[in-house]
């Protein structure tokens, strides 16, 4: 990636723009799959932000499966990453409703995807299950957000369901998931019994698929994608104006 980016907008967050720009090179095809990405040092100086903004923005990528890291040689592109996106509509993707039903969409894929998971895990997948809700812990005590750690926790578990297709939805749908766990965290930040409750459904979902009970894995994935739903209903209008979701 040899141009340099347009300057930045001042009015949305510095991260997200970059992480969107980055995402149309890779869309375009202009950063191709398995193609290295320019270094930190030259996404600083090439759109004239902090190396906190490009770590960020990296991440954004990795959480949407994008981009992986190879220790001692940098981040790539990950193959299959430039399909085109979905075509929801920007203006409605943020209003309340629409993050509402986001939970409604994840708790179909979640539900099936903990099922396979419960029938078809290994060892290992059980121990990166496992790695991934501490490394939620760690992020929350640490002052983070969580939230590519939540969807890390729960693309864990897709992955162990042995099912590239379901995988694959699940990254093409991220891209749209993500804000809608963002605003579910910081929604469960709000309240000590909120997060506490949404712990107690993670171990759940963990216990149920590491004892390979997969009616008791689909029980807890519904129980947990309806909760944070109703969590999200239970806010009030300020919470939504202070995240600058659109009241339906």
């Amino acid at each position: 990636m040899s141009s340099v980016f347009q300057t930045l907008s001042a009015t949305d967050k510095l991260s997200e723009q970059v992480a969107r720009r980055l995402t149309d090179e890779i869309r375009s095809g202009r950063l191709a799959p398995l193609d290295k990405l320019p270094t930190e040092a030259v996404l600083v100086q090439q759109f004239g932000v902090s190396r906190t903004v490009v770590r960020e923005a990296i991440s954004q990528l990795k959480s949407l499966g994008l981009v992986a890291s190879r220790q001692g040689s940098g981040m790539f592109v990950m193959a299959g990453a430039n399909f085109e996106p979905l075509s929801f509509k920007s203006d409605h993707s943020a209003s309340r409703d629409a993050v509402i039903q986001i939970t409604e969409v994840r708790r179909a894929i979640e539900a099936e995807a903990a099922r396979l998971a419960a029938e078809r895990r290994s060892a290992k997948d059980v121990v990166q299950i496992k790695k991934a809700l501490k490394a939620i812990e760690v992020a929350v005590k640490a002052g983070r957000d969580g939230v590519a750690e939540d969807v890390e926790f729960h693309r864990c578990i897709a992955r162990a369901a042995n099912n590239p297709f379901l995988l694959q939805t699940l990254d093409y749908l991220s891209q749209y998931l993500r804000e809608g766990t963002r605003i579910t965290r910081a929604n469960e930040a709000r309240r000590t019994d909120f997060a506490q409750q949404v712990n107690r459904e993670h171990m759940g979902l963990l216990d149920a698929i590491e004892r390979s009970d997969a009616k008791a894995a689909i029980k807890a994935a519904t129980i947990h994608m309806q909760n944070a739903s109703n969590r999200l209903q239970s806010a009030d209008p300020a919470f939504w104006q202070q995240h600058k979701v659109l009241l339906d």
